[in-house]
This record gives structure tokens, C-alpha cells and sequence, in this order.
């Protein structure tokens, strides 16, 4: 007689093994790889920080660290795990000092629901609750740790998980999530807080499957010169046609005639014509 306890385990032992097929694939894409090599994102300081030597593929003859991208891709899967399991979207809390990455941070608080803070960061936000700007997020994500230097210690003053935009360089004190990227040129930092925010809709369900590409492009997330001249197509293409309409109108006005063309406009006969004429009217003048 076989005791229940072991007869369960026996029947689960037996038990065939059911793998899931439907598992989401996290692996980096070919079109991804290309992305980030084309903004540099791979592309490190001459400096090196200990904290960052894994995450470095190799040395270029200039000096040049060259970051893993699939380590890269690894973090940031990693980050947009963290972020989606927090219930409430706004307790997410976006900051960027820099220039570079302020429109980054913008739009995207506006896709993910998160609590941007482009600019200046006001001393006392975590810690002060007095201030008006007092906050009190469960995680925080930077993009340069060494301009954000004063978000990253008051999050360590309450316990608040950070997650950073890491370059060589970039000091990891505080820092519990660092992405090796380069976070000091607009396209590398644009593209890592577009890809961070693709990856959180895709695990909160937003996006339905990974294979479908997100409708919002990149450079929307790139950082932009107010001074910059505002391209505007059609007012290229009305250019465009107007130089060709006075290049036009130069050629035709400088083409030399042919002798056909003269002997076209013009003969003896036409000639004798008009004399003819002539002569006429000055009789009838001298009648009158």
C-alpha cells in the first residue's frame, strides 16, 4: 500500500512536461542593432570607470571605448521590467538636466505616464516636503549620473531604486540599474529613452505584439535647436520649381538663332510686302 504522499509524487513525476511556446522573446533585432549603431549608441569615452570595464567590448586605437550593445540591450529590458511592474505609472519619476535629453524626458513621461523633471533639479524634491515641488516616487530614472548627481543622492537619502544612462565615465555610486550607452550625443540618449519607452508599452500590453512596430519614430524624441531653420517641404519643392522656371527662361533668352529660324521669320517677298504697303499709304496722305 503506497501512501498518498508519495502516490502524489510519483503521479507528478510522471507527468508530462508542458513547454510554453508563447514566450516573449526579448533578443535584440537586427533593425534595434541598427538603430543603435547608427546614433552611436555604442560609442563610449576615452575614460573609463572601474564599475564600467564589463560592460566595454573593446578599445578603439584612439582611445574610443566600444560598449557591448547586447549588454546595452540586456539593461534595457531589464529597466523596462522594472518600470512596468510599478502599479501606478506617475510614481515613475524622469530627470535630465541636460539639454540634450529634456525633450527625451518629455515625451517620454507623455507615452509612459511617468513624472518628468526637465531642467534644473530643485534641491529638496525627494527630501524637503515643504517645497512645493516635493515628490515621492518609487523609482527614478536619470540620464546623465553626473549631472544628475543631486536627484541620485536624494534618492539614496529615502531608498529610492535609480536607474541611469551610464557612460564609461559615468560614476555608479547610487546607481542600481546602470544602461552602458553613450549619453552624451542627442541621437544616442533620444534613441535609449525611445527604446525604453517601446519596451514598457510592450510589457504593459499597450503595444499587442513585439513584432509590430511603434508607430511614434525616434526622432521625436531627439533634442532640436530652437534656432535651428524649420525645413518645410513644400516650400522646397516651390523653390525648386522656381529655379527651374528661371533657368528656363535663361536658356531661352540667351539660345543663339539659326538660320532656319531667320529664314522662318523672314523673306523677300514679306519684305517687298510691307514696301508695297508703305508706299501706298504715303499716296492716300498726299491726297488728303
Amino acid at each position: 500500500m503506497i501512501p498518498i504522499v508519495f502516490r502524489s509524487l510519483i503521479t507528478f513525476s510522471e507527468a508530462p512536461t508542458r513547454r510554453t511556446t508563447n514566450m516573449a522573446d526579448f533578443s535584440l533585432t537586427q533593425e534595434d542593432l541598427q538603430l543603435l549603431i547608427a546614433a552611436n549608441a555604442h560609442l563610449g569615452s576615452k575614460n573609463t570607470n572601474v564599475h564600467q570595464v564589463p560592460y566595454i567590448y573593446k578599445t578603439r586605437p584612439d582611445g574610443v571605448n566600444v560598449i557591448n550593445v547586447n549588454k546595452t540591450w540586456e539593461k534595457i529590458v531589464l529597466a523596462a521590467r522594472i518600470i512596468a511592474a510599478i502599479p501606478n505609472a506617475s510614481d515613475v519619476v524622469a530627470v535630465s538636466s541636460r539639454t540634450l535629453g529634456q525633450r527625451a524626458v518629455l515625451k517620454f513621461a507623455s507615452h509612459t505616464g511617468a513624472t518628468p523633471i526637465a531642467g534644473r533639479f530643485t534641491p529638496g524634491n525627494f527630501t524637503n516636503y515643504i517645497t512645493r515641488s516635493f515628490k515621492e516616487p518609487r523609482l527614478v530614472i536619470v540620464t546623465d549620473p553626473r549631472t544628475d548627481a543631486q536627484a541620485i543622492k536624494e534618492a539614496s537619502y529615502v531608498n529610492i531604486p535609480v536607474i541611469a544612462l551610464s557612460d564609461c565615465d559615468s560614476p555608479s555610486e547610487y546607481v542600481d540599474v546602470a544602461i552602458p550607452c553613450n549619453n552624451k550625443g542627442k541621437h544616442s540618449i533620444g534613441l535609449m529613452w525611445w527604446l525604453l519607452a517601446r519596451e514598457v508599452l510592450r510589457l504593459r500590453g499597450t503595444l499587442p505584439t513585439r513584432t509590430e512596430p511603434w508607430t511614434v519614430m525616434p526622432d521625436l524624441y531627439f533634442y532640436r535647436d530652437p534656432e535651428e531653420p524649420i525645413v518645410d517641404a513644400a516650400a522646397d519643392a516651390e523653390a525648386d520649381e522656381t529655379e527651374e522656371t528661371a533657368e528656363t527662361a535663361d536658356a531661352e533668352w540667351t539660345a543663339e538663332p539659326t538660320a532656319a529660324d531667320w529664314a522662318q521669320t523672314s523673306s523677300t517677298g514679306d519684305w517687298a510686302a510691307e514696301g508695297a504697303e508703305n508706299v501706298e499709304g504715303a499716296t492716300a496722305a498726299a491726297s488728303w
